[in-house]
């Protein structure tokens, strides 16, 4: 199984900054590729951005140029860097990372969440 505890999220201003970290542990493998999500009330949940084990990067338009993910092999964690947050970003942010189940399959792990607010 594996664990992944969130934190950094809260209530922010329009135009501020926020950083989220996610700490993977149990059988989590620094190979594995690593995510945020986010789930606005009455909507899908829909991809902010993904980094692979080698540092590759995406990003969902909507953040592109404000966030910044990255990860922390060593510590098994991965960063969410946002800046200039507007109140559209208002969800609950989800950590995730995909894991390889047999040779054909996989396996993906959320984190229970941390809700962030940017008011106006």
């Amino acid at each position: 199984q594996v664990q992944l505890v969130e934190s950094g999220g809260g209530l922010v201003q329009a135009g501020g900054s926020l950083r989220l970290s996610c700490a993977a542990s149990g059988t989590f493998s620094s190979n594995n590729p690593m995510g945020w999500y986010r789930q606005a009330p009455g909507k899908q949940r829909d991809l902010v951005a993904t980094i692979t084990s080698g540092g590759i990067t995406n990003y969902a338009d909507s953040v592109k140029g404000r966030f910044t993910i990255s990860r922390d092999n060593a510590k098994n964690t991965v960063y969410l860097q946002m800046n200039s947050l507007k109140p559209e970003d208002t969800a609950v942010y989800y950590c995730n990372t995909r894991a390889s189940v047999g040779p054909y399959g996989s396996m993906d792990y959320w984190g229970k969440g941390t809700l962030v607010t940017v008011s106006s």
